[in-house]
């Protein structure tokens, strides 16, 4: 036969949640750049994929055409 489900305290629930809260992101600062960024995130800087100090995709170059003769 099924058990009836009993009621949780509120003192027993919110000592189960106590553990539960929101920390703060560990910042660094890329060796490269110098660009504060999460760790073990990539990140992006002037329009280049950066990880652990290197370029993982480089930024694509804008050519400028002139139209002087």
């Amino acid at each position: 036969m099924a058990h009836p489900k009993s009621r949780i305290s509120k003192q027993r629930k919110r000592k189960r949640r106590t553990h539960k809260k929101a920390i703060l992101p560990t910042l660094s600062t890329c060796p490269t750049t110098g660009e504060v960024h999460e760790r073990h995130r990539a990140f992006w800087s002037e329009g280049s994929l950066y990880y652990k100090g290197q370029v993982v995709i480089q930024a694509e170059e804008v050519i400028e055409e002139d139209g002087e003769e």
